[in-house]
């Protein structure tokens, strides 16, 4: 390992908000699973929002199992009472909003087939969906 490398991992730089925030999600699901009682969880997230260093993050959650994995981009799926909700009070409302749902939805699948590649193996619903 050369020096830069060593820098790089170094637990001593200085921590980013995001690593901040990562903390705290990692708190709160430990506080959620009974590891942490209300006084420790609030002390926690107080002690991760005033570390300066990740050694001091680390510090926080050296007692509590790794396990939790908190991802970058958390899925956004339709929340069917909110929609339920806005039908009942908005209709276009709630329109609106499933599709922006859709949306998020669509964008996070995968990569829609070219429709040169749908014409040649005969799918008709891809052929359709595009347009031709």
């Amino acid at each position: 390992m050369n020096d830069s490398e060593e820098h790089i991992t170094s637990p001593a730089l200085r921590a980013s908000d995001a690593e901040r925030d990562q903390a705290e999600a990692q708190l709160q699901h430990h506080y959620a699973v009974g590891r942490l009682t209300l006084p420790e969880l609030e002390e926690r997230v107080v002690a991760a929002y005033e570390a300066r260093t990740r050694k001091q993050l680390d510090a926080l959650l050296r007692d509590l199992p790794r396990e939790v994995e908190i991802p970058a981009s958390p899925i956004r799926v339709v929340d069917s009472r909110l929609l339920i909700v806005l039908l009942c009070v908005s209709p276009p409302a709630a329109l609106i909003y499933w599709l922006i749902s859709q949306r998020s939805v669509r964008r996070r699948g995968p990569r829609p087939q070219t429709l040169e590649g749908a014409h040649e193996r005969g799918d008709l619903r891809a052929c359709i969906e595009s347009g031709s």
